[in-house]
């Protein structure tokens, strides 16, 4: 399903929506170049989940962890991986079992670690508008 985002906050609010219907261990996997938005979905993901706190993109440190509400959210930053063995050294594997929703930006850099049932969100700038957003969402249904 494709969405027109007009603002950082309409943004955030899909993000809240989708985490309606992600259950343990949903993978929500984001495309989209710098700056389009997907620290702001992520932060509407988290809000979504009952996480009270501040949600920062994981540039630096690869993976931010956040508890506290009704699921673990872990915010992984792809970008500077290699490829997806790189994913894996970092414990791709003990995150996706420990029954959290993992948000990961430039999915694509690790595009062969995306497990079956991966919802794929793709974000980008929609014509001439510096803020407005075309946002798809494959994988689920939004309520």
């Amino acid at each position: 399903m494709e969405y027109l985002s007009h603002n950082e906050q309409e943004t955030e609010m899909l993000g809240q929506r989708l985490s309606a219907v992600l259950s343990p261990g949903s993978v929500v996997a984001y495309q989209g170049g710098l700056g389009m938005g997907k620290t702001a979905f992520t932060r509407g993901l988290a809000k979504g989940l009952g996480y009270p706190g501040r949600v920062t993109s994981p540039t630096f440190t690869i993976v931010n962890e956040y508890e506290g509400g009704r699921l673990p959210l872990f915010h992984f930053d792809m970008y500077r991986l290699a490829d997806a063995n790189a994913l894996f050294d970092i414990g791709w594997e003990d995150y996706l079992d420990r029954g959290g929703i993992c948000a990961v930006e430039w999915s694509e850099q690790v595009d062969g670690a995306m497990p079956a049932g991966t919802i794929f969100v793709t974000i980008s700038r929609c014509g001439d508008h510096d803020l407005w957003r075309t946002i798809t969402i494959e994988g689920v249904e939004l309520p």
